[in-house]
Parts: C-alpha cells; structure tokens; sequence
C-alpha cells in the first residue's frame, strides 16, 4: 500500500514527459515576490524542561533522591496485605559510579555514558519498585530500602559470578555459535560473513545467560534474606551528663574540722 503514491507519482511524471505539449508553461520574475517557506508545525513536539543533571552523574532519573541515611534501621513489624501506596522515588548514583543497589563501582572508561546512564536507570528503577512492594506491606521506608538494595546489589553480584563461572561455557559456545553460523553464511559471501560473529554472540549468550541469571536469583535471595533478619538500629540517644560529684561528709562535720585544723596549727608552730 505504500508503494501506490510512488506508483502514481511515476505514471503522472511519465504522461508529463509524453505530452509536454499538453502541460502549461508559465514565467514568473523571482524579483516580484520573494519566495517563502510555508510557516508550519511539526507534529507531536513538546518541550521536555526539567532538572539538569550534572555531567559526572550517570542518571536520567531527575526525580530521584539521595542515597538514604544507614543511621536507622527499623524493626520488622506491622506487615500486613498489599495496600495502595505513593511510588517510592529511585535513588541516583554517586558522581561518576555505577550503582546497583548497595554495590557502588567505578564506571570504567571505555563504557559509554548513554550505557551507564542505561545500566543505572535500569538498576535504581528495580530498587524502586522493590521498595514500593515493600512499602504496600507495611514495612517502613528505611527497612524497605535496606531490604531493596541488598537484594539487587547481591542480584548483580550473583549474576557477576554466574558470568564469570560460564565464561569456559561461553568460549565453547561463541566458537560453536560462530562456526555454524559462518558455515550458513559462506555461500552467501560477502554479506553472508557477517553471520559469524552474529551467531559467535548468540552462542555465548546461550551459554552464559542461564548461569548469570541463576546467579542473580541465588544473590538476590541472600541478599533478600540477610536484609530483612538484620537486627534494628536506633538513632543515637543524647550523651548523658554524668552528675556532680556528691559531698557524703556532714556539713556539721566539715564545720568543725576547719576549727580544729586552725587551732593545731599555731601548736605545731610554737612547739
């Protein structure tokens, strides 16, 4: 359907070229009336304002939060069925680090910043909507958050593991993957190259995405776990004054030692 007005558009040019005699000819001074674009709108544009982030901070979430203070840790009470309640906003990362959860790590130099920007996104959006699950149930915010980030923070270093477990695995399917995948392509040379690395990757992936992913189950599982039976932590109480030192002695007591002290002295100096 598509190709209809082009279709058109051809056989109107093909008439046109086969009668030219038919097709009026004008001439117009171009110094009668200078020439002008149409004044139009392009459709479906609206301005985006918001918050400017700093360049050396890897997010786009501009409603994000600070990272939250670990000072206070609430006590596991009060849990009850999920109710309605307001979104949890995502944390944003420290400058130039990439955060996934509880784990912070410098973003290395040959990641784009579009890709770090992605992978913080995508972390912080996780922990958000885990602590906002958590907040239906009636778990406070700051154990919401411990919770939250300890499981996606483990989540990442579980699949971390899992990765670098199957990398024997991925070499083994990236050279059968690429193999094959190049056998296919061969005959159709030289595009049909490129199905090489195509199914080099393929081929690695299938065989470190199930391990990576079992790792990130079993880690965010710990993590999850060791979250929610960490002991709470109350904010710090006012130092106490220690209290002014008392005198146990009598005062009548300490009336007449005086005296007495006076009275020997003058003894002691004449004898």
């Amino acid at each position: 359907m598509g190709t209809v007005p082009l279709v058109l558009a051809l056989v109107g040019t093909g008439a046109a070229n086969a009668a030219p005699d038919r097709v009026p000819v004008t001439r117009t001074d171009p110094t009668d009336q200078p020439a002008q674009w149409p004044a139009a709108e392009a459709p479906n544009v609206r301005p985006y304002e918001g918050v400017r982030i700093p360049d050396d901070t890897l997010s786009s979430l501009q409603w994000a939060r600070p990272l939250p203070n670990p000072k206070y840790l609430a006590p596991l009470e009060g849990l009850h069925g999920p109710v309605p309640v307001a979104p949890v906003p995502p944390i944003a990362p420290p400058p130039h680090k990439l955060r996934f959860g509880d784990v912070q790590v410098d973003a290395p130099d040959w990641l784009y910043r579009e890709q770090a920007i992605q992978l913080n996104d995508g972390a912080a959006m996780a922990e958000a909507n885990i602590a906002t699950y958590l907040d239906s149930i009636g778990m406070e915010r700051t154990r919401s958050d411990r919770v939250a980030g300890q499981t996606v923070g483990a989540a990442a270093i579980g699949a971390a593991a899992g990765a670098a477990f199957a990398s024997p695995f991925a070499l083994f399917g990236a050279a059968v993957g690429g193999g094959l995948a190049l056998a296919i392509g061969l005959p159709f040379a030289p595009i049909g190259l490129a199905a090489g690395p195509i199914g080099a990757a393929y081929g690695a992936a299938l065989m470190a995405a199930p391990l990576a992913a079992i790792g990130a189950g079993i880690g965010a599982g710990l993590g999850a776990v060791h979250a929610l039976s960490a002991p709470p932590r109350a904010q710090g109480a006012p130092e106490a004054v220690d209290p002014a030192p008392e005198n146990t002695a009598p005062a009548s007591e300490a009336t007449d030692t005086a005296p007495e002290a006076a009275d020997t002295a003058p003894e002691t100096a004449n004898g």
